[in-house]
């Protein structure tokens, strides 16, 4: 596939996914960690003008000059922008107009694609692109927390719906994995991010992790088990997060006479025992391996690991915090801003889940967020 049809492709289908929504859906801002449907597609339209058409196609006209203090981000080598409080006040410019500002980009970008391009416009495109895909994954974990906040609990969609996972497949077993020298980071041809190079080696000690994720049934037994309530299992920070806001279950877990129940997105459906554990932070996952005696991988031992696991279901909380390998270099101007301002405070996510787009779910792919998120697609693999 040539670049052309991967950029119709890809911002085709981030209007797929928003196709299911009624038009209140792309507006509402339930908490700050939650962006509105209609500013994900006003952010990534935002991404092509920006770094792509203005500098690159002359004579270009923006949409609207005043979308670039509406759908930046957290460039600040661009320029100010909305807080990311403050999006869901965005009523206006319409959902229409967004969709205009989508066709206005496409149209020029489709007329630059027809071009001879320099490899370093191409790297751009390629990197938009990505950025794109991402903000798909995002879409989805952010619709799903808009709708799964709705006291009407509506289904996004009917063809959302998952098979159930035969119980033989949630036979879990550890792996074994000698001590010895391992190699991490992207190796291959293709696009990666910058923060999963440089490719580089780490010494292990032997240990043992699980080849399945932790179920829905397991993690039912902590919560009868009082886990909730026993600080011997928690890190000081995490147990004054279930204090401070009284948590007694998993994001989207609820019970409804004695039954548990948990919001998916094709509605609320009674709990499926033997399902991947999914929506906890990492200060739950962390809790619950100690109650299990046991710890989580860190994420070079997740690498290490990978080809033997199954993994893809959901993303894997590790033990490592968000840091840049030996030899890692931030990108000159804006698109250095794109991950290394981000190395501090925040926990690497591995693996991938349901709603993650296919290119992504590579074994070196690094993910991160901040101990106490939960609304992304997260669940626990234990380790010893």
């Amino acid at each position: 596939m040539n670049l052309a049809e991967k950029y119709k492709e890809v911002r085709k289908k981030s209007e797929e996914i928003c196709k299911p929504l009624k038009t209140e859906d792309y507006v509402v801002q339930p908490v700050a960690d939650v962006s509105p449907p209609k500013w994900h597609l006003g952010h990534t339209t935002w991404f092509f003008e920006t770094f792509v058409l203005t500098p690159t196609l002359i004579p270009y006209i923006q949409f609207d000059p005043r979308y670039d203090y509406l759908f930046n981000s957290y460039y600040e080598t661009v320029g100010a922008r909305v807080m990311r409080t403050d999006r869901g006040n965005l009523s206006r410019p319409s959902v229409e107009e967004v969709y205009k500002y989508r066709e206005h980009v496409d149209h020029a970008m489709n007329l630059l694609l027809e071009k001879e391009l320099a490899t370093e416009l191409q790297d751009i495109i390629i990197l938009g692109l990505n950025h794109e895909e991402q903000h798909q994954e995002l879409l989805l974990t952010d619709i799903k927390y808009i709708l799964g906040h709705n006291p009407l609990f509506n289904a996004y969609s009917d063809k959302a719906a998952r098979k159930k996972t035969p119980k033989d497949e949630f036979v879990n077993e550890f792996l074994s994995i000698p001590a010895g020298m391992y190699e991490i980071g992207y190796d291959g041809d293709g696009f990666c991010f910058d923060n999963e190079l440089c490719r580089h080696q780490v010494y292990l000690q032997a240990f043992k992790i699980a080849r399945q994720q932790v179920t829905n049934e397991e993690y039912l037994e902590f919560i009868n088990d009082g886990g909730y309530h026993n600080h011997r299992f928690w890190h000081s920070e995490g147990f004054e997060w279930v204090k401070n806001n009284y948590i007694t279950a998993p994001l989207y877990w609820h019970n409804i006479g004695g039954i548990w129940h948990n919001y998916t997105l094709n509605g609320l459906k009674e709990l499926e025992m033997e399902g991947a554990l999914c929506h906890v932070n990492f200060y739950e996952a962390a809790a619950f391996a100690a109650w299990k005696g046991m710890r989580l991988p860190n994420e070079f031992e997740w690498e290490a690991a990978a080809r033997q696991l199954d993994w893809g279901k959901r993303w894997d909380w590790t033990n490592s915090a968000y840091l840049p390998y030996p030899g890692y270099k931030k990108a000159d101007g804006a698109i250095g801003e794109y991950n290394g301002k981000f190395m501090v405070n925040q926990m690497v996510l591995r693996g991938a889940s349901e709603v993650t787009p296919a290119g992504h779910s590579r074994i070196s792919y690094r993910n991160f967020f901040h101990p106490h998120l939960r609304w992304q697609y997260t669940g626990i693999r234990l380790a010893q």
